[in-house]
């Protein structure tokens, strides 16, 4: 076979990985929108408990989105100090690091409701505040006392903002709300289940257990613990 005759052949193979590479990045573009694109006006924290100009909505989703960028690989080991370093994780390690963004120690938030209402926490033998807020059904109890319930239902795609919080399973996963939709006008996760990417088109793949969006001006004060890295 000679060098003309060869190109000829393989010239529909490169063809092909042309019109796939395309398809490739046209498809991812088309279905990272966000609420603008279906009318829906983006819910505003009324706390900016950090003071940092930011809504607590927002820094939620900007501090999910930082974990997820670091893309930590996935260890829910036992830490000696309570956090694990920041290229470790698991699902609940996102959500308290989306808490550290807007200035909340959500660790000790969990303590202190551990320590106050044990009745709430039956799955709790021994407190140990260095692990408990790293359980998803401890986050449960937690987000059933203190945040807003929402709808669990996917296809009420308005109902979906970023920065809510959302559990999965039987209480076996837990996430972060995107700002980003898909073609439905279904939200993106925020998540770590070890995948390659953490922030992705995932409603629809695991059973919705609870939807919440944490509002922290409906809290005693007293719940309110500032984030002071430790």
């Amino acid at each position: 076979m000679n060098k003309t005759e060869d190109t000829k052949k393989s010239a529909p193979f490169h063809l092909f990985l042309l019109f796939l590479a395309l398809a490739l990045v046209l498809g991812g573009c088309a279905v990272r929108r966000t609420g603008e694109d279906f009318g829906i006006e983006r819910a505003v924290s009324p706390v900016d408990f950090n003071g940092n100009g930011v809504d607590d909505y927002t820094d939620f989703l900007l501090g999910a989105r930082a974990d997820a960028e670091r893309a930590p690989r996935y260890d829910g080991a036992y830490q000696e100090s309570g956090y694990p370093p920041e290229d470790v994780g698991v699902c609940t390690d996102v959500i308290w690091r989306a808490f550290r963004e807007a200035g909340y120690a959500l660790r000790w938030m969990v303590d202190r409701d551990v320590a106050d209402h044990p009745e709430r926490y039956p799955l709790i033998a021994e407190r140990d505040d260095k692990i408990d807020f790293r359980r998803v059904k401890t986050l449960r109890v937690f987000f059933d006392t203190y945040a807003v319930s929402l709808t669990t239902d996917i296809d009420e795609i308005a109902e979906w903002q970023p920065g809510d919080i959302v559990i999965f399973g039987e209480n076996t996963h837990i996430a972060v709300v995107s700002d980003l939709r898909n073609a439905a006008g279904r939200t993106y996760i925020l998540h770590n289940g070890g995948q390659p990417r953490r922030e992705e088109d995932y409603l629809g793949r695991d059973t919705v257990a609870a939807h919440y969006r944490f509002d922290a001006s409906k809290l005693p004060p007293e719940m309110l613990i500032p984030w002071t890295g430790a």
